[in-house]
């Protein structure tokens, strides 16, 4: 019986990844990574003004790249066994697009237009528009945000679509509709040259688009309309069926077949966000919460739908059946900065170093170049051993993890972060502790409104670079939350997710969680809690929140 192959292609903030995965055991023949050229170059970004807006041609070009890579490393043949490919992505993460559905930025008028790519999910340069909409919101006797958790946000499509429409005259006269990221690969994969029939995924439209099946689709053209004239007519680019990702978005068109260098009938599956399909490749179990750590975190949890279709979640990121396992409530929370939080640390304390020994007298730029990598590479985890070794005390330095605002509970990304408790005796292991920390505690806050809500938390799972790059952290995570938490032996389970996906939409499997089954690696760790710490940082937690309370009040009164 001959092997068959599925392709997971995972597109991360700063990459895109590609796997060729056996359909029998989930095991990796091939894999490539494809690190975006021009967002590496800082390219039509404004960090200062919360501005983060990737091209579509690195998008296009990694996807190219990194399959044809995995198709050469994996060798003859296998091409010809490859039988779907399946797509995840970060969101909400869309564009505007013309009839066709292209990308405006592609067309020579906007190729070098940030307000027309990409406007990334860290991009909060919405923040007026998601208050306007949660002010709008309260005018109608029905809540259109009742299964967003209540609050919408900067980081969402109604809000970025609003916000471009109203500063750039040219994209708002050019852009025929708004695509999430995760909808528009699979329809440029199967040759889409009318945006009326491309195929939205629940996970996108529920999540971050207000779609529900209550609303018959999204909430009516009066609530957008009303909102703002520049979004009448917008719902209409919606259609009202939205598709689960164990379905078919189509086939490999010629053109991609031909790039490729794969059959036609290759199944491209509807595709969905990198934590959503991430949960999945991390082999979820109902209520409890799969936390894809990376630059930000996602935490996923799924439960079935006769328990919980009657709650409505305060301040998470939605809840919507079949976005994360059809048949199944999907509800997303997380954290806007885990991973980032650490990276602006190290940055903040290297970058200026690097600069000194780049323009030293005393080394040549190949040794400068060559230490400045060394001393980002074992930052972290030597400054991570250094703080792993001092002593628990009460008055320890305490930070609150909004350095790029709040995503969960309750979404704010107005907010700012703060550390307290600097004496002339702090350093940088003492810093970084308090910033683990605090991500730790900003973590534990989702669980408890979880658990606080009537969803009960029984167990942790943790995926992606930091659950398998930081012991300190996961024993860390592990003692705040005082339960385990399980890692997935997977390191890319985004990409293993997708090819989960994309086996179930071209039929090996007949749902996925029969996919999960068969392709699942497991799990190689798993972190106990201590519970000589339960009494300091159940103290330290008390603490934060308080902190943290009054930062909120301070920035929200008096605009600081």
């Amino acid at each position: 019986m001959s092997k068959t192959f599925v392709i997971g292609v995972d597109y991360g903030t700063d990459s895109v990844r590609s796997v060729i995965v056996d359909t029998a055991d989930g095991a990796e023949l091939a894999s490539s990574v494809f690190y975006y050229p021009r967002w590496r170059d800082g390219l039509y970004c404004d960090a200062a003004s919360s501005q983060f807006r990737q091209h579509p041609l690195d998008y296009i070009e990694g996807l190219e790249t990194t399959i044809k890579e995995c198709l050469k490393k994996a060798g003859p043949g296998v091409a010809g066994q490859v039988r779907a490919i399946s797509v995840d992505t970060t969101g909400s993460t869309p564009v505007a697009v013309n009839r066709q559905g292209m990308p405006l930025a592609l067309l020579p008028e906007f190729e070098q237009n940030p307000n027309a790519m990409f406007v990334l999910w860290k991009d909060h340069s919405s923040v007026k528009e998601a208050a306007e909409i949660n002010e709008h919101a309260t005018k109608f006797d029905r809540n259109y945000l009742d299964f967003v958790g209540g609050i919408y946000s900067s980081e969402w499509f109604w809000a970025k679509l609003l916000h471009i429409l109203r500063i750039d005259p040219a994209v708002r006269s050019a852009c025929y509709s708004w695509v999430e990221h995760c909808d528009w690969i699979p329809f440029l994969l199967t040759g889409g040259n009318d945006v009326q029939q491309l195929r939205r995924s629940v996970c996108a439209a529920g999540h971050k688009a207000l779609w529900a099946e209550e609303f018959d689709g999204l909430p009516p053209n009066e609530f957008f309309s009303s909102l703002d004239p520049l979004l009448n007519g917008y719902r209409s680019g919606f259609a009202a069926e939205t598709y689960t990702a164990d379905k078919a978005a189509g086939f490999l068109c010629e053109e991609w077949a031909e790039r490729l260098g794969l059959p036609a009938s290759v199944v491209i599956g509807i595709g969905a966000f990198d934590a959503h399909m991430g949960a999945v490749g991390g082999q979820i179990e109902p209520y409890h919460l799969s936390k894809v750590m990376g630059t930000s975190t996602c935490d996923m949890l799924v439960a079935p739908l006769e328990e919980v279709r009657h709650m409505l979640i305060r301040g998470i990121s939605g809840q919507v059946p079949g976005s994360i396992i059809p048949g199944t409530m999907g509800m997303e929370a997380g954290q806007s900065a885990f991973g980032d939080t650490y990276a602006w640390f190290r940055k903040m304390v290297t970058q200026s170093v690097g600069k000194m020994l780049r323009s030293s007298s005393l080394i040549d730029e190949v040794m400068a170049a060559k230490l400045e990598q060394e001393l980002n590479d074992r930052f972290i985890s030597e400054v991570s051993a250094e703080a792993a070794a001092l002593p628990l005390q009460d008055k320890d330095e305490l930070a609150v993890d909004w350095l790029n605002g709040r995503r969960t509970p309750d979404a704010n990304q107005l907010l700012k972060a703060t550390i307290t408790g600097l004496h002339l005796g702090t350093d940088a292991p003492r810093i970084l502790r308090a910033l683990i920390e605090s991500t730790c505690f900003g973590a534990k806050a989702i669980v408890d409104r979880f658990n606080g809500q009537g969803v009960p938390v029984k167990g942790l799972i943790g995926m992606g670079g930091v659950a398998k790059k930081s012991p300190y952290i996961m024993q860390m995570m592990a003692d705040v939350m005082q339960m385990p938490i399980r890692i997935h032996r997977t390191e890319q389970t985004c990409a293993a997710g997708a090819a989960m996906f994309a086996a179930t939409a071209a039929g090996i499997y007949s749902k996925v969680e029969d996919a999960m089954v068969a392709m699942g690696q497991g799990f190689d760790a798993e972190y106990h809690p201590f519970k000589a710490n339960a009494a300091y940082y159940a103290k330290r937690y008390q603490r934060y929140l308080e902190l943290g309370a009054h930062v909120e009040e301070r920035q929200t009164v008096n605009g600081e």
